[in-house]
């Protein structure tokens, strides 16, 4: 887009010094000799096809600066958007986080983990408990190694987890 606008302020500028020398070519025509002796026949003809070309380079420069504008406009709106979309998830993240912390009240996540691991007769694995908590890996492996620290559980074999 940033390259697409360059080219239109080229064009534009290309467009403006076009305008700028087709104008001083009809005033250097109206000045010569040949033009003032020739005016009335010459005038018609000369003049229309410049005065034709002056008026087709305004009327573009016109148009391009209306795209400039435009993709500037886009450019503004695109920013927008994104900031927006950025903006977004941290609520969202923040909505998610409200109903866990309701939850945490009643029960913390350590609290849920190690309650299962009381319940269970043979004792629990870690997937078993990343399938009941709903919990991440990391998470469930966190709360096992401080759990077994603290004491209140311990391993019955190679990932299997017990009551203390």
């Amino acid at each position: 887009m940033k390259q697409l606008k360059k080219d239109f302020q080229t064009v534009t500028k290309e467009f403006k010094a076009l305008t700028k020398k087709a104008s001083e070519l009809t005033d250097k025509l109206k000045k010569t000799a040949a033009g003032r002796l020739e005016k009335a026949q010459t005038a018609i003809k000369l003049k229309s096809p410049a005065q034709h070309a002056a008026e087709a380079l305004k009327v573009l420069t016109k148009q391009t600066e209306k795209l400039i504008k435009a993709v500037e406009k886009f450019e503004k709106d695109k920013a927008a958007k994104k900031a927006k979309a950025k903006a977004k998830p941290a609520k969202k993240a923040a909505a998610k986080k409200a109903p866990a912390k309701k939850k945490a009240a009643a029960q913390t996540a350590t609290e849920q983990v190690v309650n299962l691991i009381k319940r269970s007769r043979k004792g629990i694995d870690v997937p078993t408990l990343i399938k009941k908590t709903g919990f991440e890996d990391k998470k469930i492996r966190n709360i096992v190694f401080k759990a077994s620290k603290a004491g209140e559980i311990k391993r019955a074999g190679r990932g299997i987890y017990v009551a203390a």
